[in-house]
């Protein structure tokens, strides 16, 4: 009868357990995924803020330029009204030497006055034609410059319009990378769980016979006692069987595995809350878990199990399963965890 209930107790899975932690790694994955989409966000942002600060400098350049080609203008209009008193100064002396010209010509006395006027005010018409002349060459300069300050600006705007076009461009490509780089990390995740729990099927089948090992979230949990003597770090027979079974599930679940996973099989030692004397091999619980996770990880590379598939950490005795101060409690403390993840 005693068998019975054993075997019943044995075969009833508890799946809620797997369930929560199933979420649990889920929601690591979306964090993690968040993380990554932050971060190129941040990337991003600095790319576009070091093109933002070049459109402000090319901004800058065009309103200078365009305060330059205001100021030429201004210039220009200037050297035009220059221009066009000088024409009306000159048009005057012209009608004032015909003037003297036809005084001249009607024989009166005042010849010779005459004459040196129209000398004087054929010398004032020279020096006006050549500060005219010397005007329409400074006009036709300050067109060149407008001219070469039009052409500078076009160039400017085209340049503006050029790294606005990347800068769009460049966004859409960061978007459309965080988009397929989303998808690729929930295949992934999707994959792993699936090969996880085909691993862990296939541990339930070879090893559900025995009453020290069983299942805990998405770990297996071995009680010390099915590996380890009392205080020691070499497997027992008995559990060098059970790793054996174990490396042989771990074998075949590396052939189906796709290359492209980066999986490792953790495995964790945890001892219960006494202390050790100090005078034997090991000075701690720290320094007694991480020995026998180690253990197990040579013994798996042993059997055949590639060493960079496997990783073992020591936990001593501060994560309990049972916090409870008994002898019972102690006992499920002491343990040996699998687990199945992505490195």
């Amino acid at each position: 009868m005693a068998l019975a209930r054993n075997r019943r107790r044995t075969g009833s899975v508890d799946y809620w357990p797997g369930f929560v932690d199933a979420m649990a790694t889920l929601l690591l994955a979306i964090m993690f995924l968040l993380s990554v989409f932050v971060l190129a966000q941040f990337f991003l942002s600095r790319e576009i803020s070091g093109k933002d600060e070049v459109l402000d400098r090319l901004n800058a350049q065009i309103n200078e330029l365009t305060q330059l080609l205001a100021l030429e203008r201004a210039s220009n209009q200037d050297a035009e009204d220059t221009i066009a008193s000088l024409r009306a100064s000159l048009e005057d002396a012209t009608d004032e030497q015909s003037r003297l010209q036809q005084l001249l010509a009607s024989g009166s006395g005042q010849s010779e006055e005459a004459q040196a006027r129209l000398g004087a005010l054929t010398e004032e018409l020279n020096e006006e034609r050549g500060v005219s002349q010397r005007a329409l060459s400074q006009v036709e300069l300050l067109n060149q410059q407008i001219s070469a300050l039009r052409r500078q600006i076009a160039a400017l705007e085209a340049a503006l319009d050029a790294s606005e076009e990347r800068d769009q461009e460049s966004r859409g490509k960061i978007a459309d990378l965080g988009r397929r780089l989303n998808v690729a990390l929930a295949q992934r995740v999707q994959e792993l769980n699936r090969y996880r729990s085909d691993f862990f099927g296939r541990l339930r089948e070879i090893l559900s016979d025995r009453e020290n090992i069983r299942i805990v979230g998405d770990r297996f949990v071995f009680q010390s006692e099915v590996l380890f003597p009392s205080g020691a770090t070499e497997i027992n027979p008995s559990g060098q069987e059970e790793m054996q079974k174990l490396a042989d599930a771990i074998l075949d679940l590396q052939k189906e595995i796709p290359p492209e996973i980066n999986w490792v099989l953790r495995v964790d030692g945890h001892t219960d809350d006494v202390p050790l004397s100090g005078t034997g091999r090991f000075r701690d619980n720290w320094e007694l878990s991480t020995a026998r996770a180690t253990a197990v990880v040579k013994f798996l590379i042993e059997q055949g199990v590639p060493a960079n598939r496997l990783v073992a950490a020591g936990f001593g005795e501060y994560q309990p399963l049972d916090p409870a101060d008994t002898p019972e409690a102690r006992a499920r403390n002491r343990r040996i965890e699998l687990k199945l993840t992505e490195r």
